[in-house]
């Protein structure tokens, strides 16, 4: 790696911890400049344009969730113990951050925005529900979960938690919200269960 791209990999990654605080539209280049310590016209080059660091900051997200979430999973036996994973994971990735997932506070800030940011984030955000389901068709396929199983709806009402836990914990303070998260993902692993 290049001193160029292990500057910018040094950017991103502080952009991405304070774009989970703040968000996407209050990262700006002259911002990170401050909090970086470096000259807005050395991030620009880097970057361009708000939208590119923007964009940027959501793929390198992206490539952190697979790495901290997903990959860890897969080295898992097939079926319920990868799933436990992917959930025990997504915890652990959303209390690493210092705002929280930043998909969740990503996904709430652009959902009416249309454009190349909310269309890079729904990508992600379709890849993890697949992965999602994928997880639980084979864990159908492996017979742990019943051979009914609508494995879309798995995936909605996995994520739904997941979503309702962010909402709770950060929003509502709620003390209870991880309890009650885990609580409501055993349940859905009996319902599913063969």
């Amino acid at each position: 790696m290049s001193k160029g791209e292990e500057t910018k990999a040094a950017i991103l990654d502080r952009a991405v911890d304070l774009a989970s605080r703040i968000g996407l539209e209050g990262l700006s280049i002259g911002g990170l400049a401050g909090e970086t310590g470096l000259s807005k016209s050395g991030l620009f080059a880097h970057f361009d344009s708000k939208q590119n660091l923007q964009l940027e900051v959501l793929r390198t997200s992206a490539e952190r969730f697979v790495s901290a979430v997903v990959a860890p999973a897969l080295k898992k036996p097939r079926g319920v113990p990868r799933i436990r994973a992917l959930f025990e994971n997504w915890f652990s990735w959303a209390h690493s951050m210092p705002g929280g997932c930043f998909f969740v506070a990503a996904a709430n800030e652009l959902d009416d925005r249309p454009g190349p940011l909310r269309e890079q984030l729904v990508g992600y955000q379709r890849d993890w529900v697949g992965a999602l389901a994928t997880a639980a068709r084979i864990a159908v396929e492996e017979g742990q979960f019943r051979s009914d199983l609508d494995v879309t709806q798995f995936a909605y009402d996995f994520y739904s938690n997941l979503l309702a836990y962010h909402h709770f914990s950060r929003l509502m303070s709620d003390k209870n919200a991880e309890a009650r998260a885990r609580r409501s993902f055993e349940r859905l692993l009996e319902a599913s269960r063969a």
